[in-house]
C-alpha cells in the first residue's frame, strides 16, 4: 500500500509540474476584433474629415500586421503605407511616434533607428491599450502636421475606450 500511495503522489507531482510548465510555455493575448479595428479607424478619418484633412487610416494588431486599412477619396497615394508605417512603428517600439521624433533625431544614439526597415518616423502612430497591454497601434497620415495626425488618431481611439476596459 506504501508504494502504491507514493507511485500516486509522485503521478501527482508530475502532472502538477507538466501543468505548471505548460502554463510558462504559453501565453495568452489580447488582440482588437476586426470590428472594433474598424470602428477606431472610421472615428478618426471623420475626425480628419471634418477638420478639412484627406488622410489614410490604418489599425494594426500588437504584432504590427494590418487589421484595417482606409484612404479617403483625395488622400495621396503615400499615405496608406505610411498610416501602416506608422501604426507599426507605435507598436514595434512602445511608443506613440511623436515620443520618438526627438531621441531619434541625427546625432542622437538612437537615430539609427529611422534606417530600419518599415520604420516611419513622423506623429501620428500611436498605441491602443488595454489593462495596460498594447493591443493595438493606429496611424494617421495626410493631415497638415504630425499633430494634426495625432488628434485623429486619437479621436479613433477614445470611441473604443470603453470597449476595452477590462
Amino acid at each position: 500500500m506504501t508504494r502504491m500511495k507514493t507511485t500516486g503522489i509522485a503521478l501527482a507531482l508530475m502532472l502538477a509540474a507538466g501543468h505548471a510548465a505548460a502554463q510558462e510555455a504559453t501565453y495568452n493575448i489580447r488582440t482588437l476584433t476586426p470590428e472594433t479595428a474598424l470602428k477606431a479607424a472610421q472615428v478618426a478619418l471623420k475626425s480628419c474629415r471634418d477638420s478639412g484633412y484627406q488622410v489614410a487610416v490604418a489599425v494594426v494588431d500588437r504584432s504590427g500586421l494590418a487589421q484595417v486599412m482606409l484612404r479617403d477619396r483625395f488622400a495621396g497615394a503615400h499615405t496608406p503605407k505610411t498610416a501602416i508605417g506608422k501604426a507599426w512603428t507605435a507598436v514595434s517600439f512602445r511608443s506613440n511616434t511623436t515620443n520618438l521624433l526627438n531621441i531619434t533625431q541625427e546625432g542622437k544614439p538612437a537615430s539609427g533607428i529611422r534606417q530600419l526597415p518599415n520604420v516611419v518616423m513622423l506623429g501620428g502612430g500611436m498605441l491602443i491599450e488595454a489593462g495596460g497591454a498594447i493591443v493595438a497601434g493606429i496611424g494617421v497620415s495626410g493631415a497638415p502636421g504630425g499633430d494634426a495626425d495625432d488628434k485623429c488618431a486619437k479621436a479613433g481611439i477614445d470611441a473604443i475606450k470603453d470597449a476595452l476596459e477590462l
